[in-house]
């Protein structure tokens, strides 16, 4: 069947951008170190810029020594200043919009802002140089006759003082072009609905009698909906609903623990996922290869990069790196300078490159999120590997989970202990809970060494959690929907002694 006009135009039109791709893939440092000049020059006469005499700033080297490496904490008054309508703060031009950070680590939010230009060039571009990427990879791509299911945040924008706020995705909705609605689904009144019980069943009610050619949302919040599409039409996979559905663009949360379910309810092989890294700060990364999944960072979106080395994170010789110096295989917490006024700001994130040429990489962790009370560096990316290895052993599937340390006491070795939500338990718990344990010795030399005769850590406690548990410590927090989810990895037990509490009471 020959690709209908309006997928040939829209594939000529965005394919056009692969050759200014190139330019940034061939001369990486180069690109980065001319945006730096920009950002730069453009900000000399903010009150930030004046702070650190950008005007005199003509090379990383020096911008490195006079820009100090900052945390949100750092930069929370000029932003509440800027969130009262005060201008130049750290960006010359008004900053209208402040994306309200879901934030995992702290109950405290925070508002990301979003200039006209990060909207335009950074986050508005990424996501049709993502089509674009697609599209060449598959040439027979039918995704433009049909419409993409997106699956945003569920709150509204937030009014005041002639500035708003709201999720990164309702800001993003609610300054799309009109246009942009007729390829979307659920429409705009839907996706920004509040109420995400309310929503759910909107959004199902609305797009199964549409034609959905791709997805686009978090894994896990997806993995409901799809669920409940499904229940909802009594059919077994999503093709029975959406016979053209062809790829899925997900992040915000690993995949690799939802894998198994979604090739359950998606069963074609030559179906796509294609995985993205992007955040309210910015568009930094996307899958530009069919069969790999490892991204390839975006280097002229307005965003400078720096890394800092995870073996030197929050010492006294703590010192930020630019692209040209990293290495394969390590882990970098990320660094980020922005044209929406975020001057070498820590984001949170822990990255690993794949490659250098081009740069590619995979979100390794957060900053926060992992465990080394006890010397055992366990991140994010270990228990993920781990959990997908067990549950392809054990034949159980996991829904969530989040993992604390238990603190020695008198002669008492430390421990971990887990809390994990099954879909589908275990039949034999106890060789979970030892196959688990094993494949952490495996991926995660640090952990081996303390499990060794039991010489610092004993072996983990694992908890059965209730049907719905970690949904109901959602709800309790207001974090129901969008990118919020609990915390995988904490050296506080605080996450884990509530859902404990939890845990015997009644399901909502």
């Amino acid at each position: 069947m020959p690709i209908p006009l309006v997928n040939s135009v829209a594939s000529w039109f965005l394919k056009k951008r692969i050759h200014q791709m190139e330019l940034f893939v061939k001369y990486p440092n180069e690109v980065q170190q001319e945006l730096l000049k920009n950002l730069i020059s453009k900000a000399k006469n903010t009150e930030i810029g004046q702070q650190y005499s950008f005007s005199e700033i003509e090379n990383y080297e020096t911008f490195r020594e006079r820009v100090p490496i900052q945390k949100y904490e750092d930069i929370e008054p000029s932003i509440e200043r800027s969130r009262r309508g005060e201008n130049n703060i750290f960006w010359p031009t008004p900053i209208k919009w402040f994306a309200k950070s879901s934030g995992t680590t702290n109950s405290k939010s925070k508002f990301i802002p979003v200039s006209h230009d990060s909207l335009l060039d950074c986050h508005y571009a990424a996501g049709k140089d993502l089509l674009c990427i697609y599209l060449n990879n598959n040439p027979q791509s039918q995704l433009f006759t049909g419409k993409s299911l997106r699956l945003g945040g569920s709150k509204e924008i937030y009014r005041e003082n002639g500035t708003s706020y709201g999720d990164l995705s309702a800001i993003l909705i609610d300054n799309m072009p009109f246009w942009a609605e007729f390829s979307s689904t659920p429409s705009n009144e839907v996706s920004l609905m509040h109420d995400w019980e309310i929503k759910m069943p909107a959004i199902v009610n609305e797009t199964i009698h549409e034609n959905v050619t791709s997805l686009a949302g978090v894994p896990s919040w997806m993995l409901v909906l799809l669920n409940n599409v499904l229940d909802t039409t009594g059919h077994d996979n999503l093709f029975e609903v959406w016979p053209n559905l062809e790829v899925y663009f997900h992040g915000g949360v690993s995949f690799e623990p939802y894998a198994p379910q979604y090739q359950k309810i998606i069963p074609q092989e030559n179906f796509r996922f294609y995985e993205i890294y992007n955040a309210s700060e910015g568009f930094f990364a996307c899958q530009d290869q069919n069969d790999q999944k490892d991204m390839l960072l975006l280097l002229d979106y307005g965003i400078f990069y720096e890394f800092i080395p995870m073996d030197i994170y929050g010492k006294e010789k703590e010192q930020a790196i630019p692209l040209s110096e990293v290495e394969i295989g390590k882990n970098y917490a990320v660094v980020i300078t922005t044209n929406a006024g975020l001057w070498r700001y820590k984001i949170g994130d822990t990255v690993r490159f794949t490659s250098i040429d081009p740069y590619r990489i995979k979100v390794s962790g957060r900053t926060k999120h992992h465990i080394n009370v006890f010397g055992e560096e366990l991140i994010i990316e270990n228990a993920e590997t781990a959990l997908k290895k067990v549950s392809l052993v054990t034949s159980c599937e996991i829904l969530d989970y989040t993992v604390a340390p238990v603190f020695m006491e008198g002669r008492e070795k430390g421990a971990h202990e887990w809390m994990i939500e099954f879909k589908t338990p275990p039949k034999d718990f106890e060789k979970f809970q030892k196959q688990l344990d094993l494949a952490l010795q495996e991926v995660n030399s640090d952990y081996e060494a303390k499990r060794f005769n039991d010489m610092t850590l004993r072996k983990p406690t694992i908890h059965r959690a209730r049907p719905c548990l970690f949904y109901d410590w959602l709800k309790k927090h207001d974090k129901v929907g969008g990118q919020h989810k609990v915390p995988r990895l904490s050296n506080s037990r605080s996450y884990l002694e509530e859902l404990l509490e939890m845990n015997s009471l009644k399901v909502s």
